[in-house]
């Protein structure tokens, strides 16, 4: 029996299955879980997530950017270890934008992935 990679968010393919993804959108669908989760937010998994949408409401210093990092890289090796090798987290918080950089390799490939995801912003044009 083969694995199958669910693919985020769950929709349909043409044939009316669910849709998969292939291992590397895979696991950039499952980094962004982890880093938009808050902890406590999932019934059955209440540690999992990041705490990094607190960065916003959080007192700008280099001391909490640190500690925020930390604890993201913490998240994500916890979650994902079995997929990824976390290199490096960069978070940064800008008014209502949140920007995270994430820099891992796959522990099938070890080709490193470096992946920018976007929270927030202006909801207005």
């Amino acid at each position: 029996m083969s694995t199958m990679n669910i693919a985020f968010p769950y929709q349909f393919d043409g044939r009316g299955r669910t849709q998969d993804a292939a291992i590397a959108d895979y696991v950039n669908q499952l980094v962004e879980q982890v880093l938009f989760t808050s902890p406590g937010e999932r019934v059955n998994l209440p540690d999992f997530g990041s705490g990094l949408l607190q960065l916003p409401f959080a007192p700008n210093s280099m001391e909490m950017a640190a500690a925020t990092q930390f604890s993201v890289q913490g998240a994500l090796q916890k979650w994902l270890g079995s997929y990824i090798k976390v290199k490096s987290v960069v978070a940064s918080a800008q008014e209502s934008t949140l920007t995270v950089t994430v820099s891992y390799a796959l522990l099938s490939s070890d080709v490193t992935q470096v992946q920018t995801f976007v929270y927030g912003g202006p909801t207005g044009s």
